[in-house]
């Protein structure tokens, strides 16, 4: 099964790809898809609703997974990101794949053990768990291996965080 979780974002959007296979998860792929500041946003958008496209044809995942939007103190910001997390669920909608979210600290509880570990921690942990041979950057991109990982351990429980 191969599973892909992201980080939403506007000018950065994480992602991680991997495979679980039994009780293994190997990871495929990770990143970011960037949009540049100063960009309008109607074009911002087409980037990453291209980019997300390309991605999940790519890969072809079995299920999707997203980190659920956190407090933020700019209004603005919130908007913008609410809007860009719109398109990149739009495109697994598009593609026909289950959707699931979970908060900031269901996913640091999953990773870490700890729901309210630093990026630092989660980025070690995950590069623990993956046995990658060095620490997956930037933050963002850890973040969407990390909501991909959350996905695969919750398995069992999935259907308590299919995004309605």
């Amino acid at each position: 099964m191969i599973l892909l979780g992201i980080d939403p974002g506007l000018a950065l959007v994480g992602y991680g790809v991997i495979r679980m296979e039994g009780g293994r998860i190997t990871p495929l792929e990770y990143g970011c898809i960037e949009t540049l500041a100063g960009t309008p946003l109607p074009e911002r958008l087409e980037i990453i609703d291209r980019e997300m496209g390309k991605l999940i044809d790519e890969y072809e995942p079995d299920q999707m997974a997203f980190e659920e939007l956190f407090y933020y103190r700019n209004k603005t910001t919130i908007i913008s990101v609410a809007q860009a997390r719109g398109v990149e669920i739009l495109a697994g909608v598009k593609r026909g794949l289950p959707i699931y979210e979970f908060t900031p600290p269901q996913i640091k509880q999953a990773i870490t053990g700890y729901g309210r570990a630093d990026k630092l921690q989660i980025q070690r942990s995950i590069q623990a768990l993956l046995g990658l041979t060095e620490l997956p950057k930037p933050d963002d991109a850890a973040d969407g291996l990390a909501v991909a990982m959350t996905l695969a351990f919750s398995q069992r429980f999935r259907e308590d965080y299919r995004m309605e």
